[in-house]
């Protein structure tokens, strides 16, 4: 993993993405939320809609996310440093989760942050039960990323790389980001924005 590069050491904006899904259709909408690392504001938000052409298959939903969360990618005025994914990076039966799609297609510094784990196990004993407490997660003898327990005594997420950063540093960022709550401010705001924009709502900030 050290040929992605140690990845931005201090980011000022780094910006959450997340896709929601209607029941019963295939109309997506995609959330982006950039936050301002000192301060945990919003700095800009921006959204898009569509319908998933691609059909569903477990393991490609990012041919069902790229193309929405690409277009409210577009939108935005400012450049973030680092975009933080829900979903998974190198922990992937490919190895290429949609965090490496979206980073490999902005050249943006991409990772994942997960509340599942999708490939690879870690020891539960090497975990643990403190803020920062980490423990690699491993596949088929590959270190493919890593759990990471944000608060004291909540269950992990499970943070891989994606594009042009190393996996300590993308756990050091997404633990700053998680100040308060199990996920990190970015996956929390994308996730509201993107559900909202699906149902039609004010965004909140």
């Amino acid at each position: 993993m050290d040929r992605l590069g140690p990845g931005p050491i201090r980011p000022r904006l780094v910006a959450g993405v997340d896709v929601a899904y209607a029941e019963g259709s295939d109309r997506v909408a995609a959330g982006v939320v950039v936050l301002d690392t000192a301060t945990l504001d919003v700095v800009e938000q921006a959204t898009a809609q569509g319908v998933a052409t691609f059909p569903y298959v477990p393991g490609l939903f990012a041919f069902r996310e790229i193309p929405v969360l690409v277009e409210a990618l577009n939108r935005l005025e400012s450049v973030p440093e680092l975009l933080l994914c829900d979903g998974h990076g190198l922990a992937h039966p490919r190895r290429f989760g949609l965090a490496c799609h979206l980073g490999l297609l902005t050249g943006i510094p991409s990772a994942g942050v997960a509340k599942t784990p999708f490939v690879g196990r870690y020891d539960p004993a090497a975990l643990g039960s403190g803020r920062g407490a980490q423990a690699d997660l491993v596949d088929d003898g590959e270190t493919v990323g890593r759990a990471l327990r944000t608060q004291d005594g909540v269950k992990p997420v499970y943070v891989s790389v994606g594009h042009g950063i190393d996996l300590d540093t993308a756990c050091r960022h997404v633990l700053a980001l998680a100040p308060s709550y199990r996920l990190p401010e970015t996956t929390r705001r994308a996730d509201r924005l993107s559900r909202d924009t699906l149902l039609g709502r004010s965004p909140r900030r």
